[in-house]
């Protein structure tokens, strides 16, 4: 059999940067500055200046970034906000640590990212928030949702932890609402070696209220002025992401070609459905995701081959064990849920060959063309 291709390759990325990654390792070691400090400060400018926005505040993680904006913003108990049902926990995670009741509404079974007419529907007098997810890489349909938030007097918090350098209308992803969240979990489209999140914003209200939150609510050295946590993106990680971030363009454009191949190669495959690209958003291929009714059979077969795959993701939120207290069964949410039985994600990542692409597509349709059954 010829070689495994992983899902994700991280070790493949690394030794095309390898001369530049070591180099800021040592310049970080050298320096001491492990726990914020100047580089840390470096890429929070650099970030910001990509996505379009005043600020930028490193953070722990993803869902810390999810966290620490909503409580800029002051959502806490009482308030009500509003996601897709079809997204990771750590989007719900984040609302219910804040003290807020998490509300799922359906996700647009073509584009997959969260439905605006059901999030006119779930509006309610107690909707601070809405929480739209860029969901696989390209922009959830930001205009109504934004004049809805506008209309309702609600905020608008942007999940683009799937979204590094995806554009709506013109515009990037993290400069929509009045704060986004990024995550640079490893295998994000910008990744670190470890964890680490970021909040961007352009308001300076937010910005203030989220660095103190970060550094355990401090004001000074020892002068807390709210109860803070402990979420700080260190700098080694600061460092590796600032080497990795001029490279992210060309990184996506090699993902919309690989996008590109797998779609002309997979058109008309069996009962094969793709993932509809939104006309008023770039994509940016943190996922590529296919969808059949005989998603585990498919998966089962690539695997026998040695291709690696990913589910995103298996169980919706509000049939989460976690969640048993929304009460909402089997059937609330139709499209999340079929998504969650039929999608399946296929090996994506900037260095993936077009060799190993073939090798993928044509496993694909081998096991449709095999007949087996459903």
């Amino acid at each position: 059999m010829a070689g495994i291709i992983p899902f994700v390759d991280l070790v493949a990325q690394y030794k095309s940067i390898a001369g530049e990654v070591d180099r800021a390792f040592h310049e970080v070691t050298a320096s001491a500055q492990y726990i914020l400090g100047a580089r840390v400060e470096r890429f929070e400018e650099e970030f910001a200046a990509f996505v379009g926005v005043d600020h930028a505040v490193g953070v722990g993680s993803g869902l810390d970034a999810l966290r620490l904006g909503l409580l800029a913003l002051e959502v806490g108990r009482g308030d009500e906000v509003i996601l897709p049902a079809n997204t990771y926990i750590a989007t719900a995670l984040a609302v219910s640590e804040v003290g807020a009741d998490v509300v799922l509404v359906d996700c647009d079974p073509e584009t997959y990212n969260i439905d605006p007419a059901a999030v006119a529907s779930a509006l309610r007098s107690r909707t601070r928030a809405l929480l739209p997810v860029h969901f696989t890489g390209q922009a959830a349909e930001m205009r109504p949702l934004l004049e809805l938030a506008a209309s309702n007097s609600v905020e608008v918090v942007e999940d683009a932890a799937q979204a590094h350098g995806a554009l709506y209308e013109g515009r990037p992803c993290g400069s929509l609402g009045k704060v986004a969240c990024f995550s640079f979990y490893p295998g994000k489209n910008l990744g670190a070696y470890g964890d680490g999140g970021m909040v961007t914003t352009s308001d300076p209200v937010v910005v203030e209220r989220t660095r103190r939150l970060r550094n355990y609510g401090e004001r000074a050295k020892y002068d807390h002025v709210v109860k803070g946590v402990n979420s700080r993106l260190d700098g080694l990680q600061a460092a590796f992401l600032s080497v990795k971030l001029p490279h992210l363009a060309s990184w996506n454009e090699a993902r919309l070609r690989h996008a590109d191949m797998y779609t002309v190669e997979l058109e008309g495959v069996g009962d094969l459905g793709l993932q509809k690209r939104s006309p008023s958003s770039t994509h940016v291929y943190h996922l590529f995701v296919v969808e059949t009714a005989e998603r585990d059979a498919l998966r089962d077969s690539l695997a026998e081959r040695g291709i690696q795959t990913g589910i995103h993701y298996p169980i919706p939120i509000h049939l989460q064990e976690a969640y048993s207290d929304l009460r909402l069964g089997p059937g609330a949410f139709p499209h999340a849920e079929r998504l969650a039985h039929e999608t399946l994600s296929l090996p994506m990542y900037p260095e993936l060959t077009e060799e190993q692409i073939r090798r993928v597509t044509d496993a694909i349709r081998e096991f449709f063309a095999s007949g087996r059954p459903r």
